[in-house]
């Protein structure tokens, strides 16, 4: 086969493949969109696993990702876990997905705590009577180099839209979040100065915020839970490196 015949052929396979690639997801997302139609088709992608597409959709209750064969005949509902790591790539897609853009975040609403150079940052939603806050803000003070922004989300409890108004009247802010949330003694400040706490009640709900605590990195990922030190401190590494 001469040159030019083989780059022709090339060209002809690569531009077959092209169209198929399309035709494939074409008929995906005309699939998705019958089944799902109050959900958006955000993104269809080719996984080099077997022969599945990844369909990820937005709707009412946010990000989801399916799982389906070229001609979307079958619909996977599940976690996708890669077996040489243990990654779990659902969750890793959903992550990105639902990712926020950190610098957007009101900073003037946060309870800011800082321990060594902080170059460790993360922004936690966090409950005055959530023990899972609780447990969660209570392993970070074991971290040095951390910048901690806590966003008082009264959520959880009436009591706890008072609890976060009488921390953020307080004279010192981080003591008094302190020692509700780490030793239980609760804030006595007024509830009646001008306070942020029913703002970011809605502010939670919008970045995807389903439960207690839910944190984010710089990189606006979202994590969720009272996830222990030895999987948060490598992320808070990871995050700190990439700035």
């Amino acid at each position: 086969m001469n040159r030019n015949l083989w780059i022709c052929t090339v060209a002809a396979a690569i531009a077959i493949f092209s169209m198929t690639a399309r035709a494939d997801e074409q008929t995906i997302r005309q699939v998705f969109k019958t089944k799902l139609p109050s959900a958006q088709v955000i993104s269809v992608e080719k996984l080099r696993y077997a022969d599945l597409y990844e369909v990820a959709v937005q709707g009412n209750e946010g990000y989801r990702v399916f799982y389906t064969d070229a001609l979307g005949q079958i619909m996977l509902i599940g976690t996708l876990i890669e077996t040489r790591t243990d990654r779990n790539l659902t969750e890793e897609r959903l992550r990105k997905l639902s990712a926020i853009d950190w610098n957007q975040l009101p900073f003037q609403w946060a309870i800011t705590m800082r321990r060594g150079d902080g170059r460790r940052r993360i922004a936690i939603f966090s409950d005055p009577n959530c023990p899972f806050c609780q447990k969660f803000e209570k392993d970070l003070t074991t971290i040095n180099d951390i910048t901690v922004h806590i966003f008082p989300w009264a959520v959880v409890k009436p009591e706890s839209v008072r609890q976060a108004k009488s921390v953020w009247c307080s004279k010192d802010r981080v003591k008094a979040w302190n020692d509700l949330m780490l030793k239980r003694v609760e804030p006595t400040a007024p509830t009646d100065c001008e306070n942020p706490i029913e703002e970011l009640v809605v502010l939670g709900s919008r970045l995807g915020a389903t439960s207690t605590p839910t944190w984010f990195l710089p990189n606006g990922e979202k994590y969720v839970g009272a996830q222990p030190m030895s999987t948060v401190v490598p992320l808070l590494d990871a995050s700190a490196r990439r700035k």
